[in-house]
């Protein structure tokens, strides 16, 4: 069984958190001596003379992604947070966090980049036809092979074979952060599982 917790899609509200949270902020001087904040509510997880290695939160993509900013002749910089405020966005994180992402089969290499992550459970509808159910409107999937039952919080029922949104010869991996997840690590997950091996998916309110 996985249990995550649940999606709050909301834009709104994410940028209020989002803004009103202070882990680390990174910014470059201007020409004119300003500081121009690049990005909020960030955890650095490596800085030296050639670059800052950081992990944040992206919108569009609903998940926490790694960046890189490279130094140049207008350099970069980090107001680092203490332990707890890092923690605390983490936290938030977690709410968000959990999406589909695509290997080589059988877990050999890495992460297939042609073939972008899903926060969607795109299906092939017994009932005729295709869907993409968001993950914030599940409440759990029961998996028996590539065949899933996927009741809805609203109380209704899709069933459905999963449908791989390429033709490549992939691995879908369930991604997400636990509760265990280290806000220093450079990695921005923490479980993995091979959608293949998933029974029972509960998505905690």
């Amino acid at each position: 069984m996985i249990r995550l917790r649940c999606f709050v899609t909301i834009p709104g509200i994410l940028l209020a958190w989002t803004w009103t949270l202070d882990a680390d902020t990174l910014y470059q001087i201007s020409p004119q001596g300003r500081r121009v904040v690049i990005q909020r509510n960030a955890i650095v997880v490596k800085e030296d003379t050639s670059a800052i290695v950081y992990k944040h939160f992206e919108l569009k993509e609903r998940r926490v992604e790694k960046a890189v900013l490279y130094q140049g002749s207008l350099p970069y910089q980090a107001d680092l947070s203490a332990a707890q405020e890092r923690q605390q966005i983490v936290k938030q994180w977690k709410r968000f966090d959990a999406y589909l992402d695509f290997y080589p089969p059988g877990g050999r290499g890495s992460l297939l980049e042609s073939v972008p992550a899903l926060t969607v459970l795109p299906l092939q509808l017994d009932a005729g036809g295709a869907d993409e159910v968001e993950f914030s409107d599940i409440d759990r999937i029961e998996a028996q092979g590539d065949h899933f039952k996927v009741t809805l919080r609203k109380g209704t029922l899709k069933e459905g074979k999963f449908l791989m949104p390429t033709t490549q010869p992939v691995e879908a991996r369930f991604l997400g952060i636990t509760d265990r997840y280290d806000p220093a690590s450079p990695e921005v997950f923490d479980f993995s599982l091979p959608l293949s091996q998933a029974k029972l998916i509960v998505f905690e309110p």
